[in-house]
C-alpha cells in the first residue's frame, strides 16, 4: 500500500513521540506535532470599559491564549485550508 505522506501528517519528525493536546473545539486527543495551533487573544475588561480606560489614557495588556485543533475542526472552522485538487498527491 503507497504512503501518502512521508511525514505521516505531522511535522516534528525523527524526535520520538510528542506530547498530546486537546482539541478545543471537539476535545479529542491528538499529537501537539499534528495539531494546528491558533493564538488569539483575550480581553480581560469588558469592552465599554475598555473604551472609557483608553480614553482616559490607560494602558491595558491583552495576553495571548494559544488554542490548538485537530485536523478536521481547524478546517470545519475555516483556520486552515483544503489545498486544491491539482496541488494534492494522486
Amino acid at each position: 500500500m503507497p504512503k501518502k505522506r512521508k511525514s505521516g501528517g505531522k511535522s516534528a519528525s525523527h524526535k520520538g513521540q510528542s506530547t498530546t493536546v486537546q482539541c478545543a473545539n471537539c476535545g479529542r486527543t491528538i499529537p501537539r506535532s499534528k495539531a494546528k495551533q491558533v493564538t488569539k487573544r483575550v480581553s480581560l475588561v469588558d469592552g465599554r470599559i475598555y473604551k472609557e480606560l483608553r480614553d482616559a489614557g490607560a494602558i491595558i495588556q491583552r495576553p495571548t491564549q494559544r488554542v490548538y485543533y485537530c485536523i478536521s475542526c481547524a478546517i470545519h472552522k475555516h483556520k486552515i485550508s483544503q489545498r486544491a485538487k491539482s496541488t494534492r498527491k494522486t
